[in-house]
């Protein structure tokens, strides 16, 4: 395990805390936008920036969290777009199935773990892509972990506060296992009561938004909520969707971890922060375990939004001297 503060040459800008707003213009990114078909049902995506015509190119694929959407990752691609060591090209930016632009799965019963890294697949190889390197945030990362565990085009695997084992755990065991992650099976339950109110509970959220009392409600996801840009907190009121949240959680729980990652043979290099109260020590422990090339970067000050909160420091752990060796290898093969 190591903390952010070797520097690689290209990252000497220090932009601070939360340094972006979330955008919601694709084209001032240089992306556009698509409605994909899948076995899931249509996906909207946004994409580009490409650098290679065909299937020589290699795309970077950035999936959300739960209660989020590709709007997300703009504070990141803001900050790349800063710093020379660290290009996003060829961008993949999917809204997964009940986020975003993107509805739920046309069968909610075969929208799965497997099922929604089996649909990236499918979208990557519709924009003419054949390998990828994908980094996932929270729930993202599950889903990223998979796909390089069942897809040979994963060359690596980003994890930005990926939940994995304690979620699995706290989905399976709530009571017994309440104390692995409290902040996690509390906010579960909240949205399974949610869940079952319908609109009115969907409604929620954006409701204490409007009051001005969402922020210190979405306190521990953060390190310095005080400091995190209006936006980002706006989009949590109207990314909390509870029966996407619940149905997403159940996934997890039903989903063989240990046999699944244990197939994953490209480079994982994963980051959360020291207050992230959805991940913890014995996650990357247990990563550690089963997954071979495996490492761990703890940013200090931050909570489940690294790539929000800190967006330098989560490129630095991204793009260490050994991970853009492992870049420039897959361009060049």
């Amino acid at each position: 395990m190591s903390t952010a503060t070797d520097v690689p040459a290209g990252f000497d800008a220090d932009l601070g805390y939360c340094p972006f707003a979330l955008s919601h213009d694709s084209g001032r990114l240089g992306l556009d936008t698509s409605r994909i078909d899948t076995a899931l049902g249509p996906v909207t995506v946004r994409h580009g920036r490409r650098t290679a015509t065909g299937t020589s190119g290699t795309a970077t694929i950035l999936l959300h969290g739960a209660a989020g959407s590709w709007t997300t990752w703009t504070p990141l691609i803001n900050a790349a777009d800063r710093l020379p060591a660290a290009p996003l090209a060829d961008l993949i930016i999917p809204d997964l199935p009940g986020w975003g632009d993107t509805p739920l799965a046309i069968d909610e019963d075969a929208e799965t773990i497997e099922s929604l890294a089996a649909a990236v697949a499918e979208i990557a190889r519709a924009l003419g892509y054949r390998r990828w390197r994908v980094i996932g945030h929270s729930l993202g990362g599950f889903v990223a972990l998979e796909l390089a565990a069942s897809a040979p085009g994963t060359t690596f695997v980003g994890l930005v506060s990926a939940t994995t084992f304690g979620v699995i755990d706290s989905v399976r065991h709530p009571l017994t296992r309440f104390a692995t992650l409290p902040g996690f099976t509390g906010l579960l339950c909240v949205m399974r009561v949610l869940s079952a109110c319908g609109a009115a509970g969907r409604g929620l959220a954006a409701g204490l938004h409007r009051l001005g009392l969402l922020r210190p409600v979405v306190a521990p996801l953060f390190g310095t909520v005080h400091r995190v840009d209006r936006s980002v907190v706006a989009a949590l009121a109207a990314e909390a969707r509870p029966h996407s949240f619940a149905l997403a959680a159940t996934r997890a729980g039903r989903y063989d971890a240990d046999a699944s990652w244990a197939r994953i043979d490209c480079p994982v290099r994963s980051l959360h922060g020291d207050r992230d109260v959805f991940v913890g020590a014995d996650d990357d422990r247990r990563l550690a375990g089963v997954i071979g090339d495996f490492e761990v970067t703890v940013l200090t000050g931050t909570g489940h939004f690294g790539h929000v909160e800190r967006p330098v420091d989560t490129l630095k752990a991204l793009h260490s001297p050994k991970f853009l060796a492992l870049y420039r290898a897959a361009e060049e093969s």
